[in-house]
């Protein structure tokens, strides 16, 4: 198989040309901010880069924030993390500016078919699959499958309650929600609170916090730590056997993770129960390869 997987996040479009399993070339640029036709024409740009003096590609598999129609390749749902997403005709608009075959799912979803075929999903049954990033996404599987639900909503969590106000607005506007709390924008916003000064993005706090400043790890852990809270009713509820933990923020590590599982084991049922949390083992290349991987996978594979 010679496909171009594409993950379009809420701040950077990454691209990789795959052969047989394997990134061979890669590209990324910013995520306009600018409506669906800019992306569009970003994502084809990057195309035509990894297609330009290369084998020929016989397929192209696209990850897209939002609730994601994989039979019509259109959003039906998107925040404002990405302006003007909601009701992007993905699969058709690219289609025509590449000429390729185009298959589309959510972007989470697509990390979780990577996951689950290569990585640290492997060997496990039941899976949620979070994505901690620009936004905060999810995705179940279940036997190596990801499922998407008659409504594609399946894995959803950026929308769950929390019982605080986070420091940065979810991509709907409330400040209630886990991805006010937990989105790495959030935990930045967190730290600055904590710290005053000038905003700092995340990439600032983890250097910070790996120099030994306790207000970065103090933002850090309070995030990992209400992540773990909130997903306990779903390891309890749906008797989840682990939890696939990818996107931007989990190269803070065990600051993140550590009191994020402490927290999901204290509070799911039956007690002394224990859930383990694990990185994405494909960390960055896993939302590339999945949607690449997306091309080959047959419908039945994803309900």
């Amino acid at each position: 198989m010679t496909a171009i997987g594409v993950d379009i996040g809420g701040t950077k479009i990454a691209a990789g040309l795959v052969v047989d399993g394997t990134i061979v070339r890669r590209t990324r640029r910013a995520t306009p901010r600018l409506g669906s036709a800019a992306i569009f024409d970003a994502v084809a740009g990057a195309v035509a880069e990894l297609r330009a003096d290369g084998p020929p590609v016989t397929s192209l598999g696209i990850g897209a924030p939002g609730i994601v129609d994989p039979v019509s390749g259109t959003v039906r749902s998107a925040t404002d993390t990405v302006p003007g997403w909601h009701g992007a005709e993905v699969r058709a608009e690219l289609a025509r500016r590449t000429g390729l075959p185009v298959a589309v799912d959510n972007d989470v979803r697509a990390m979780a078919l990577a996951e689950c075929r290569l990585g640290a999903a492997r060997g496990h049954d039941l899976v949620l699959h979070v994505s901690v990033g620009t936004g905060v996404g999810g995705a179940f599987s279940r036997g190596g499958v990801p499922v998407r639900g008659e409504r594609a909503t399946a894995g959803e969590i950026a929308h769950l309650l929390v019982p605080t106000r986070g420091a940065k607005p979810c991509g709907c506007g409330r400040d209630d929600h886990l991805e006010a709390v937990a989105s790495g924008p959030a935990i930045a916003a967190a730290y600055t609170a904590l710290a005053g000064g000038e905003p700092v993005e995340l990439p600032e706090v983890e250097r910070r916090m790996r120099a030994g400043d306790d207000r970065a790890r103090q933002a850090v852990t309070a995030a990992g730590a209400l992540l773990g809270r909130v997903l306990s009713g779903l390891v309890t509820a749906l008797d989840l056997d682990a939890v696939v933990v990818g996107g931007g923020a989990a190269r803070l590590g065990a600051a993140l993770l550590d009191p994020m599982a402490r927290a999901l084991d204290a509070e799911t049922r039956p007690p002394q129960r224990r859930t383990p949390v694990l990185p994405a083992l494909l960390q960055r290349d896993g939302p590339v390869l999945g949607a690449a991987l997306l091309t080959t996978a047959t419908e039945g594979e994803h309900r």
